[in-house]
């Protein structure tokens, strides 16, 4: 059986047994070719060299599962194959190395990678908005501490923003009330809604990034977001670490997705493990009895994969029919398990609980 190997400096055809070499397709004696073949083959491309030598024979074993469908990727140690045997010097890989590391950065990003980072910047804008918002409430809190209970979030922050001192914001709401609060200096009272000003332009940045994650993410992966919506479709996304990487997880993978802390909590102390990650945010879990949420995450998890895979790979829309079926999936949980599980209590023949002390 002959074996199809690829290395930098070529490809091999060798006899399995003897581990002579058939037949060879050397690289060109060019850094910059080199490079651009080797750029190739890591996008997972099959190089014609490969596909010329493979034709040889009507069964061949390849090296790599990017050259699957050329034979049955298995291990083969390659090793004793040397680039200096075959005229290739050191100088020569480490200019390939160079000139393949160019190409491959200056090639277009694809869009679910900005995904990854606009998620992550979304999580940085909320933090900021939500510290700066609590020092806000703190601060302006010692000059009118009633308006926290009538106002919230933006609301709050631009009402000071635009009023100032709380005479006038108690004319804007039309409220007739008797603060606790202290006066304020005009300089202090300032400073507060400079910092008032800042927390409204952090929730406009967060409006303007959610938007743009919602498009990316329904352009990127348009069947996920019709199984789930696209904020949580980004979110899975950025958990996985790209669209490509969350296809070739497994689906119980993406049902803990969002959920690493209690899982490690779980494999050091042994407590109970998590049942969903950050799926749990979708309606048909979060507002199901707790002994129907894990099943409908799984459910769940499976119909996401599916659409993942479909949309990594550029498919055909399929989201209604996935959709569907998760629908169907979640009422047939709700007619199996109406009721909570009954809580069965280990005993021994003596009726006693296992564990227990018998009383004298």
């Amino acid at each position: 059986m002959a074996m199809l190997v690829t290395k930098w400096f070529g490809v091999f055809l060798i006899d399995e047994k003897s581990g002579k070499v058939i037949d060879k397709r050397l690289m060109p004696d060019d850094p910059d070719l080199i490079a651009e073949k080797l750029a190739s083959m890591q996008r997972g491309s099959v190089l014609e060299e490969e596909r010329e030598l493979a034709g040889r024979f009507p069964r061949v074993f390849v090296s790599s599962s990017r050259q699957s469908e050329l034979g049955k990727p298995v291990f083969y140690d390659s090793s004793f194959l040397d680039a200096s045997s075959f005229g290739f010097s050191e100088k020569t890989m480490h200019s390939a190395m160079i000139g393949l590391g160019k190409l491959r950065t200056s090639e277009p990003v694809p869009r679910d990678r900005n995904l990854v980072h606009a998620i992550r910047g979304l999580d940085d804008l909320i933090e900021s908005s939500n510290l700066l918002n609590e020092r806000l409430h703190e601060w302006y809190g010692m000059h009118f501490p009633e308006l926290s209970d009538i106002a919230k979030d933006d609301s709050y922050a631009r009402l000071i923003c635009d009023n100032g001192d709380r005479e006038s914001i108690m004319n804007e709401l039309d409220l007739d009330i008797s603060s606790i609060g202290s006066d304020m200096d005009d300089d202090d009272l300032k400073a507060v809604m400079g910092l008032a000003d800042k927390i409204i332009r952090l929730y406009e940045e967060k409006e303007t990034m959610e938007h743009y994650i919602a498009d990316i993410a329904s352009k990127t992966a348009p069947n996920m977001c019709s199984v789930i919506d696209a904020p949580l479709s980004a979110r899975l996304i950025s958990l996985a670490g790209g669209l490509e990487r969350l296809s070739s997880l497994p689906s119980s993978t993406v049902q803990l997705l969002g959920a690493e802390k209690a899982m490690f909590r779980h494999l050091k102390s042994g407590k109970r493990p998590p049942k969903h990650g950050v799926i749990y945010q979708h309606p048909d879990i979060h507002r199901s009895p707790y002994w129907q949420r894990g099943k409908i995450a799984r459910a769940l998890a499976g119909k996401i994969l599916i659409a993942a895979k479909i949309d990594a790979n550029n498919g055909r829309f399929m989201g209604d029919i996935l959709k569907k079926e998760f629908e169907t999936r979640v009422d047939d949980i709700r007619r199996r398990y109406p009721e909570a599980p009954k809580k069965s209590h280990s005993q021994n023949a003596h009726g006693k609980k296992r564990g227990s002390k018998q009383r004298r």
